[in-house]
């Protein structure tokens, strides 16, 4: 598993664990220290894991309405908590994170709903964020990562090869 999989991995633990027990916003870090110690003890992730999840909390608001916007056939209450979190998170990087590419977003957020959502979260998850996708491409508001990607570390291209099957 790549360390930018694993630390989305812990967002997504996070913010269902969040959710899920209708915390407030403010047990967020004992949340991520405690899901850290259980499943990355040892694991640095840069402080990706915090920044996203302050992100999707700064922007909260507004990345619900989107989802509801794209999925006009699901109310938040209605999804899974699980589909609703990993959705905030592809959103969020997908809509407002100026480092990843969108069709990343897009890719990771559907291989944590195939992990760890039901029978028809990846294909839901990819229906919501393909429309969000075309909305922000029909407008013309692509990020400037999507624009002109950076050149692949060599860490980014090993893990692309080990990912490659035939």
């Amino acid at each position: 598993m790549s360390n930018r999989h694993l630390a989305r991995t812990l967002v997504m633990q996070s913010l269902y664990q969040w959710d899920f027990n209708q915390q407030p916003q403010d047990k967020l870090e004992e949340i991520i220290a405690y899901d850290r110690g259980e499943f990355a003890p040892n694991f640095d992730d840069g402080g990706y894991v915090k920044e996203t999840i302050d992100g999707i909390m700064k922007n909260l608001a507004e990345i619900d309405v989107v989802i509801i916007q794209f999925a006009p056939e699901w109310p938040l209450a209605s999804m899974t908590c699980m589909d609703r979190n990993i959705l905030r998170l592809g959103t969020f990087e997908l809509k407002f994170s100026p480092t990843v590419p969108s069709k990343v977003a897009i890719n990771e957020a559907i291989e944590l709903a195939k992990s760890f959502g039901g029978e028809a979260s990846g294909k839901f998850v990819n229906g919501v964020l393909g429309a969000i996708y075309k909305d922000v491409v029909a407008n013309g508001k692509l990020k400037e990562v999507d624009i002109n990607p950076p050149e692949k570390t060599n860490e980014e291209k090993v893990e692309s090869l080990e990912n490659f099957s035939t």
